[in-house]
């Protein structure tokens, strides 16, 4: 008989790419996590992944295998989740959705002093609008809108997406260009610098890039690390260039350690919204968490 647990294994390996990956998710030792794959590997008959180098590539086989589970199991770990028994009977238990770096900047200092149990969970935009409606979120913190009628979405905040670099990096020379209005020149200037990135995902840079220059960002960020604010961290005190949201580095902004270069020709803006259910029995806890996010972001 097969083991549920070998599922779970192989659903993470396959979202994330690498056996390390899937440990941290499941919270298990990476041993743990090849002792499932090989063993569900010998209860089907062949191979799930190939393994190269440090990442794993799912085998034909395997990709039907995810698609014939990954349903099936997402609806029992989603009944898991509702049917758990919490640690307090009497406390409900909120799921909040949100990037990482939000939930560093607004959230994770105020945590412990809510009134009530929090389950924070990050993920891609498009993934948590759909488990908001699903039920699997009560809340999220999103630029992105629902098409659906259960969900509601509230304005609260803001963000404008602009050209930050480290103190030591020089743009007198970027600025002479940008009061000409020589977008080539700029476009040179910038390719010649070195930029910081995150894994997977240039979203901010290529619209940023599509809306000043018309064009697609055909290069790659020299330095590739975890998020944002890891960014915003190695920019301080130092050189480089990368596009991030300004409420991320107004802290440094201010004490002189990363600066502004450009916010654009065209600003690029986003608004920021609460999206909750319209019928949801967590009304007066996420109320809490709005309230608490309203004043965190004016203060920043």
């Amino acid at each position: 008989m097969v083991n549920l647990e070998w599922y779970r294994s192989f659903k993470a390996i396959y979202k994330t790419g690498t056996l390390t990956g899937a440990a941290e998710n499941l919270f298990i030792s990476q041993p743990g996590v090849s002792l499932h794959l090989s063993s569900l590997e010998s209860y089907v008959g062949y191979k799930l992944f190939e393994r190269t180098g440090r990442k794993m590539i799912p085998t034909e086989k395997g990709k039907v295998l995810y698609n014939f589970i990954v349903e099936p199991l997402t609806k029992l770990e989603d009944a898991e989740k509702h049917f758990q028994k919490s640690t307090e009977k009497h406390t409900p238990t909120i799921s909040v959705g949100m990037c990482f770096e939000t939930f560093q900047i607004t959230l994770e200092q105020y945590i412990s002093t809510l009134p009530f149990n929090v389950i924070i969970r990050f993920g891609e935009y498009p993934e948590m609008l759909d488990q908001l409606d699903k039920g699997i979120l009560d809340l999220i913190i999103t630029p992105q809108k629902s098409n659906s009628a259960n969900v509601e979405h509230e304005a609260f905040s803001s963000e404008t997406i602009v050209l930050v670099g480290g103190i030591e990096t020089d743009g007198q020379t970027f600025n002479s260009l940008v009061k000409k209005k020589d977008l080539a020149g700029m476009e040179v200037w910038l390719r010649q610098q070195k930029w910081y990135g995150t894994a997977g995902d240039m979203e901010h840079l290529l619209r940023f890039w599509q809306l000043n220059f018309g064009k697609h960002a055909d290069f790659r960020p020299n330095y590739i690390v975890p998020n944002l604010n890891s960014i915003v961290r190695c920019l301080s005190g130092g050189k480089g260039l990368a596009i991030i949201p300004d409420f991320l580095c107004k802290k440094e902004v201010e004490e002189g350690k990363v600066k502004v270069i450009w916010e654009g020709t065209s600003k690029l803006t986003n608004t920021l919204y609460f999206g909750c259910r319209k019928n949801t029995q967590y009304a007066s806890e996420i109320h809490i968490i709005k309230k608490l996010f309203k004043e965190v972001m004016v203060s920043i």
